[in-house]
């Protein structure tokens, strides 16, 4: 009986560790940032399937939400969701994590906590080729203009270091903000150099501007990190040394790879 015992509680064990290595890494993201993230309708070798069949996820943060998941012995599971729902999501355990191009400014840091950045980037104005802003090159060139920034981002604070510009109401999403500069009803947005290269990518009248004198922003501002909960402290250093593992060149190599497979659209 005691062997019989001892057999049951060894298998009890290993069907215990299986369980763990099976559990879903829940991940939120926009699916609506390229080339950070993004949504297509079909599968690729790239691709990861969004929850609830609504189709599949591609971009810098998935392959670096796919190593840190391969990391942990985890399932990945990309959960799509609005930008200003991401962090209630994590708060009431919807998800695990958020790899969402978020940086990790203070006042995100007063209600969840934050891994080791996995990308840093510089503030770009987008413009349209042919609009009055195509030859700025210092932020003093874009008084008077039209500009505005994603709702709830520190994009959308940097405008107003641009003396004499008209700070146009912040949009949901960058997707809204290509349509208001295609139609004319702003003259740029603000964006870092990835998503400015994907848009201009995307859309052949756009380009961006990487000022001269350019804007002021910490370091925390301009990284990007993995948001989560502040009780998961034991998370946090296992993806701090995941991310460790994942040099320069590699991330590079990823963005770039990211901004190459983007879907081209402007939706």
């Amino acid at each position: 009986m005691k062997r019989i015992l001892a057999v049951l509680i060894a298998a009890v064990m290993l069907l215990s560790a299986a369980s763990a290595l099976a559990e879903p890494f829940r991940v939120g993201m926009e699916c609506a940032y390229a080339p950070f993230n993004w949504q297509q309708t079909e599968a690729d070798e790239n691709s990861v399937p969004i929850d609830g069949g609504v189709g599949y996820a591609g971009g810098y943060d998935v392959e670096i939400a796919r190593r840190i998941a391969d990391g942990l012995g985890r399932e990945l599971v990309i959960v799509k969701l609005e930008w200003d729902g991401l962090i209630p999501a994590l708060q009431s355990n919807m998800i695990d994590a958020v790899i969402a191009g978020m940086s990790p400014t203070a006042e995100r840091k007063m209600t969840v906590s934050f891994s080791d950045s996995y990308y840093t980037s510089n503030l770009v104005v987008v413009v349209r080729k042919d609009g009055a802003y195509a030859d700025a090159t210092r932020l003093s060139d874009f008084a008077g203009a039209k500009i505005t920034g994603q709702l709830n981002t520190f994009h959308y604070t940097v405008i107003d270091q641009i003396e004499g510009v008209q700070k146009v109401e912040a949009m949901d999403t960058f997707a809204a903000m290509i349509v208001a500069l295609n139609a004319g009803v702003i003259d740029g947005y603000i964006s870092e150099v990835p998503g400015a290269e994907s848009a201009c990518a995307a859309n052949a009248n756009l380009t961006y501007h990487e000022l001269e004198d350019g804007f002021t922003a910490s370091e925390e501002d301009t990284s990007i990190a993995v948001a989560l909960r502040p009780a998961d402290s034991e998370l946090c250093a296992q993806i701090n040394e995941i991310l460790a593992g994942i040099d320069q060149s590699t991330r590079e190599e990823l963005m770039l790879g990211a901004i190459e497979n983007q879907p081209i659209s402007a939706e």
